[in-house]
């Protein structure tokens, strides 16, 4: 079954513009299947997991969170499936990083125990092609970053899996996805 969705999305939990509620229904009017919340560690309210853990959607929802590497200040998307956790180097081009400086990057957060499967090849949805490239053995995810409403369905990923969290992550660290843009 193809699935697309949107795996770095904010909400009012951190600097987003629109409650949660809000943002899942942007999405469920798109026609996405699936949604991650991943809203900045540094910024989210004490209950913030048990309180996505309450949303209710049509689509398989994730629960993730966007944690800040100090050591390099580096945003890093934490993505959760029932047993399955993908971590994603987000935003590169927004840090100006070179794809080998990504990748030396990434490498070094998986060596202190964030083991990066994932790059983002945008940067609030714009497609950023220098990090679109065989070599950096990451899978290169679309996404959105969404904070405000001209964010939402700018980019996302299809991926060939059940309508299952573990089995989206799954595809997603084997690859077994494309990109889609608007």
């Amino acid at each position: 079954m193809r699935l697309r969705g949107n795996l770095h999305a904010h909400s009012l939990f951190s600097d987003g513009v629109h409650s949660a509620e809000r943002v899942i229904a942007a999405y469920e009017d798109l026609g996405y299947d699936f949604l991650a919340l991943t809203d900045h560690d540094d910024r989210v309210r004490p209950d913030y997991w048990q309180a996505l853990g309450r949303l209710r959607s049509r689509l398989v929802l994730f629960q993730g969170i966007e944690i800040t590497y100090t050591p390099l200040d580096q945003h890093v998307g934490c993505v959760k499936g029932d047993r399955e956790v993908l971590h994603v180097l987000n935003h590169p081009a927004r840090y100006r990083l070179s794809l080998d400086d990504a990748v030396r990057r990434a490498a070094a957060i998986s060596r202190v125990g964030l083991p990066i499967d994932a790059i983002e090849v945008t940067d609030t949805g714009h497609y950023r092609s220098e990090y679109d490239l065989d070599g950096s053995g990451l899978a290169r995810i679309a996404t959105d970053d969404a904070h405000r409403d001209a964010h939402w369905g700018r980019a996302w990923i299809e991926v060939e899996a059940r309508r299952d969290r573990d089995a989206i992550l799954r595809a997603v660290k084997a690859g077994d996805f494309r990109l889609g843009f608007r």
